[in-house]
């Protein structure tokens, strides 16, 4: 079976809020100098699809991208997100955008968005920033109501990366470098992924992993370079006095991601020391390109690395499984070549025929490639909203 006709679930693939995008900041100014990137980071419909479809993902788990919100503006962020996957049943799932200044508050904000009182949308989990724009982290008694409230529920929440605080950034900052360089160090190039590794070490030390032994952690990026010092984290820890060993914390309570991160390498080490249902795949868009996470998984499977069930774990499995999604293969699909149809285009997707005309032969293509796909599901969900919408979608990835 072709690569791209099986099921891909990703979970940390990231959208701008409307009311984050009223705000005024100098990471907003980063995203908007980055070419082609505000487009995708603020839309949540067929440009998005389309993306996914370039990928092979059948599935997006989508978040809020960095940065504080005050509960209000959460709950405004969750709203729009939640008529995204009430639009995109089959395509969209969300994770939560939290207060996390203010930890009542994010307890309240995980339990309405993860209980089905959106209109009937449960999201799957949350998402949170791996510390507050104060310089904030979460080891504290004062967020034990948010750890309570998350195994209540019996949902993950994925720490994520951030920027640097103002304090981390003034300890770290060198006076040999340009600011931009320092901050990439910071940030993506390194920092922020330690940040995370470090943020998880002091919830173990703050016995946040003894108090609610079912907490379900996620950390991106092939485990937040946690997975290479684990022998050595696993030694030094022993000596905390903790019920449990960090090896058991790791083994029971964390799920890593790939996010962003195209290479085999750190998967090896991840493959030898990490149980392999804990290991999902994703993509991080739109800071990375689905089409290159794509590329990586044929790579994974031609590596011989991982066996063929293994493989599917990674998929959309293992996501599967931690976020209780109901995953049907026979309706989610991915169209990254072409899809070829002689048929009435209104009974393909219950559209007006006078668009596209009563009959006519569909191509879909990218690239010029010329690569059926077996079969078309029944609708497609972005198509749902109408003519227009499909339209739109349509001359993004191009009609013959």
């Amino acid at each position: 079976m072709p690569s791209t006709q099986r099921p891909i679930i990703t979970l940390e693939e990231h959208f701008l809020s409307r009311v984050a995008l009223a705000q005024s900041g100098e990471h907003n100014a980063v995203f908007k100098a980055i070419p082609g990137l505000w487009d995708q980071f603020t839309e949540l419909g067929p440009r998005r699809l389309a993306d996914m479809d370039a990928g092979g993902v059948t599935m997006q788990v989508i978040s809020h991208g960095p940065g504080d919100l005050a509960p209000a503006a959460c709950r405004d962020c969750n709203d729009q997100l939640a008529a995204a996957v009430r639009a995109n049943p089959g395509r969209f799932a969300g994770f939560a955008e939290l207060p996390m200044e203010q930890p009542q508050e994010a307890a309240k904000e995980l339990r309405r968005t993860c209980s089905g009182e959106m209109d009937g949308v449960a999201f799957v989990g949350a998402l949170v920033d791996s510390h507050t724009e104060a310089g904030l982290y979460y080891d504290g008694p004062e967020f034990d109501v948010l750890w309570a409230e998350a195994t209540r529920l019996d949902v993950p929440i994925y720490i994520h990366p951030t920027w640097p605080s103002e304090q981390l950034y003034a300890a770290s900052a060198s006076p040999h470098l340009p600011a931009n360089v320092m901050t990439t160090i910071l940030a993506f190039g390194f920092g922020w992924h330690s940040d995370v590794a470090l943020h998880v070490l002091r919830m173990y030390a703050a016995g946040v992993f003894d108090r609610f032994p079912t907490l379900k952690i996620v950390i991106g990026h092939m485990g937040e370079m946690i997975p290479y010092m684990l022998q050595r984290i696993q030694r030094a820890s022993s000596r905390w006095g903790r019920e449990r060993s960090f090896r058991e914390v790791w083994d029971n309570n964390l799920w890593l991601t790939t996010s962003g991160n195209w290479a085999l390498d750190p998967l090896a080490c991840i493959l030898r020391n990490t149980k392999h249902d804990r290991i999902m795949y994703s993509v991080d868009y739109p800071f990375a390109k689905s089409r290159d996470g794509l590329a990586w998984l044929e790579e994974l499977e031609q590596s011989g690395m991982v066996s063929e069930e293994e493989l599917e774990g990674i998929r959309w499995k293992n996501a599967a499984k931690l976020l209780r999604l109901d995953v049907n293969a026979q309706q989610l699909y991915a169209m990254s070549t072409i899809l070829e149809y002689d048929m009435p285009f209104s009974m393909l997707y219950g559209m007006d025929a006078e668009l596209f005309g009563p009959e006519r032969s569909v191509q879909i293509y990218e690239d010029g490639s010329r690569t059926s796909m077996e079969s078309l599901p029944p609708t497609l969900a972005h198509a749902r909203a109408g003519t227009e919408m499909a339209g739109v979608y349509f001359s993004n990835v191009g009609v013959v």
